[in-house]
């Protein structure tokens, strides 16, 4: 690209949309109050769009905000997220299709989280793994995922080698809420890093390593000190958008990495806790 040059990747998302909507360059120009020649140079990459040229072309074309978000990235904006209400009516199919994912991971300890870390759901499993060790009205106060795993009264007491791997969680908490500075993300934040597990040179850590889904920590399992994979997956839309867009929930997983050790019993028995919901 040019010195000086505007990048194309905007004119191409209006352009796309154009057609879609079936406007030309003329009639997009007049819902705008705006002018052809602006509207073509948008297009072609010689003008960028302000923030409120955006919005009303996204207001003008009716766009949702998963949308709306890809014109503000293309253009070179953070996008905005709107907070969504995982318990609200309209989200009950994903409620069931979430509750049959983490049924259908027993025996593997599992939890279902929001953005901010928060625990939506848990598994029968993981209410048998961390029983054993943590009385039951300890751990039915868990609320965040990020806070339990970290504590000393939780899953912190039988949780081990985390250093790096909580300071590339730290690092990734910062990022996402230095893109829109959300409320919930940001006490979520300052909780972690209030935690005297934090190492103080978690930024430095973080910064030589490359984020990953997946990583190897070690837990008190039966006795032993035994070696699991921690699995997580992002659930969210597809698309340039995917890691930002509501409702974006992680399904957090631990596998043995022994495939000898049996942890079927884990998920038998009597089980109960409060976001334990089959």
């Amino acid at each position: 690209m040019a010195e000086n040059s505007i990048d194309p990747t905007f004119g191409r998302f209006l352009r796309f949309w154009r057609g879609v909507h079936k406007f030309s360059q003329e009639e997009l120009s007049h819902r705008l109050n705006s002018s052809p020649r602006h509207i073509s140079r948008l297009e072609n990459g010689s003008s960028r769009p302000s923030e409120a040229m955006i919005e009303d072309i996204a207001e003008a074309m009716q766009m949702g905000d998963r949308d709306r978000n890809h014109l503000r990235i293309a253009a070179g904006y953070s996008p905005q997220q709107q907070r969504i209400d995982f318990h609200a009516p309209e989200f009950k199919w994903l409620r069931k299709a979430m509750l049959l994912t983490l049924r259908a991971m027993d025996p593997y300890p599992t939890t279902l989280m929001d953005s901010a870390g928060t625990i939506l759901m848990v598994n029968r499993a993981w209410v048998g793994f961390y029983s054993a060790t943590i009385p039951a009205a300890q751990l039915d106060k868990v609320t965040n995922h990020f806070d339990f795993l970290f504590s000393r009264q939780g899953a912190g007491t039988i949780l081990s080698g985390w250093e790096d791997t909580l300071s590339m969680i730290v690092m990734s908490l910062k990022q996402d809420a230095m893109f829109n500075e959300s409320p919930d993300k940001l006490a979520a934040l300052d909780q972690l890093l209030n935690n005297p597990n934090v190492p103080s040179d978690w930024a430095q850590r973080a910064s030589r390593l490359e984020p990953m889904a997946s990583f190897r920590v070690q837990a008190d399992y039966q006795g032993a000190l035994r070696r699991f994979y921690s699995v997580s997956q992002i659930v969210g839309a597809l698309g340039p958008a995917a890691y930002l867009s509501e409702p974006k929930l992680t399904i957090s997983t631990l596998y043995p990495e022994d495939d000898t050790l049996d942890v079927s019993a884990l998920a038998e028995g009597p089980l109960e806790h409060p976001l334990l919901l089959y």
